[in-house]
């Protein structure tokens, strides 16, 4: 197999010519050579190439509720790969399915990713072509994914993250405050740690982003209304791109969830300090 990894034209004799560059995998050695290209009749360029071993992987974003939201090249990415690594197999069949992929699926989450990463990392060296899946969005922003980067880097692997749904982007720029400059932070604590990471916050000029689940959002808004004051503009949008979305905005002194139970998961997003 081989992969463009650059192309650019180039002049040589004013004439213009089209210079590539191949990743040819499968090669488990290093040489070096060269080739002639043609230019005209009688003119030459000398080239020079080198072959090497690479591995293959991907980080493939998914649907964060609308699958039709899925792009061509992640579908193609995946029917490409020899096998799947997914946050929780049972989700993400059904994902596939609507897509009619079938690819073995190996569970990859946060309470197994320390355990399997060295099986991961020799898979991809035995020249396994590997696609890695949350259960929605994209891989490492509040799912796992973050260890095998970094693991992958250490061992000299390439990254190849596609661009893809994830949840903050429309979350922020419909919220109708700046997105010029923004910072997120993901689920807050739980408990250790929770305070300190909100009173950092209280002078922050950038507009802050958060991720929160049904049962927490409440605790949450009154959290951030106690830290950052009542007048702090916020927006709050619930079910992204899915059938009961919707995105309610106020202060976090005024802004209401409403009656019964809360469904759905949510991001906040909170305008900085002025």
């Amino acid at each position: 197999r081989q992969r463009l990894i650059k192309s650019n034209a180039i002049k040589i004799d004013n004439e213009s010519v089209q210079e590539e560059t191949y990743i040819i995998d499968n090669n488990l050695f290093e040489d070096k050579g060269f080739v002639k290209l043609s230019i005209g009749k009688k003119k030459h360029f000398k080239i020079s190439f080198v072959f090497w071993p690479f591995f293959l992987w991907f980080l493939v974003p998914t649907p964060i509720g609308n699958l039709g939201d899925m792009t061509f090249r992640a579908v193609k990415t995946f029917n490409e790969a020899d096998l799947i690594l997914t946050e929780d197999t049972r989700v993400s069949s059904k994902i596939l399915k609507h897509y009619n992929i079938h690819k073995p699926l190996v569970s990859f989450h946060m309470h197994n990713e320390h355990r399997k990463l060295s099986q991961v990392i020799s898979k991809l060296k035995s020249g396994l072509t590997i696609a890695v899946i949350s259960d929605a969005g994209t891989p490492g922003i509040s799912d796992p994914g973050f260890l095998l980067v970094r693991e992958a880097i250490m061992n000299d692997i390439e990254v190849n993250c596609l661009p893809g749904p994830t949840a903050l982007i429309p979350a922020l720029i419909q919220s109708g405050l700046s997105a010029e400059r923004f910072v997120f932070e993901g689920f807050l604590p739980l408990k250790k740690g929770r305070n300190k990471r909100l009173e950092n916050l209280m002078d922050e000029p950038r507009t802050i982003i958060f991720y929160e689940s049904p049962h927490k959002i409440s605790k949450t808004l009154n959290d951030l209304k106690v830290h950052l004051g009542d007048d702090r503009k916020v927006s709050v949008s619930k079910e992204l791109t899915k059938i009961h979305e919707s995105t309610i905005r106020g202060t976090l002194g005024t802004i209401s969830l409403g009656e019964g139970k809360i469904r759905g998961e949510f991001v906040i997003v909170v305008e900085g300090l002025k």
